[in-house]
């Protein structure tokens, strides 16, 4: 079983994570290091905010170590809130604070138009230091109102291509099947067991 360090202290990602690569990964986060403070994510891009938390767990724990940085964008936004998602509405935001900044700003300027998608970019290390990107998109659109119990971010508001509910409506199972996320950690397990050939 591969030893994997993911650079994140979100309990519903590391959950993902776990679900999904069970009996593939042993998994483990920056708050088992005392000393270990994450670096500023001062990218432009999904891929660069990846890549600046990555390289920055890989030095001190020189084992596998992976880096998830996703976001939700907003054709009507122009993009937004993008790499900013989970700093949407300030700097300490609540993910209800950034539904709520969200929301309001659909009424000002969607014209009707509620496409989005959700991004996710991981960047992953091996022991050696090499490099794997890995890129996923999950297509959808933004609901009129927040539904739902499960997940986390935004699931609450996003209803996924082809469904009429939202993704915290259609629970865990289905996100850990179809998710931008979810998409990218089998795209992950992939780069594992051909490592294991």
């Amino acid at each position: 079983m591969i030893s994997l360090w993911v650079a994140t202290t979100n309990k519903g990602k590391l959950s993902e994570f776990k679900n999904i690569l069970m009996n593939v990964a042993e998994l483990h986060s920056p708050s088992e290091l005392s000393a270990y403070t994450a670096p500023k994510e001062t990218g432009t891009t999904f891929v660069e905010n990846a890549r600046i938390k990555a390289k920055s767990l890989h030095a001190v724990t020189g084992g596998w170590v992976v880096a998830d940085d996703s976001g939700l964008v907003v054709e009507s936004l122009g993009g937004l809130p993008g790499i900013h998602s989970a700093r949407y509405a300030g700097e300490k935001a609540s993910d209800g604070e950034n539904i709520s900044k969200l929301l309001k700003m659909m009424q000002i300027r969607s014209g009707g138009n509620r496409k989005a998608k959700f991004v996710c970019a991981f960047v992953a290390y091996s022991p050696s230091g090499e490099e794997h990107v890995i890129e996923t998109e999950f297509e959808g659109e933004i609901s009129q109102k927040v539904s739902g119990k499960s997940g986390f971010g935004y699931d609450p508001v996003f209803i996924p291509k082809g469904e009429t509910k939202t993704l915290s409506d259609l629970g865990a199972a289905f996100k850990n099947q179809h998710s931008h996320r979810a998409q990218a950690i089998h795209a992950l397990k992939a780069v594992f067991q051909s490592q294991k050939d």
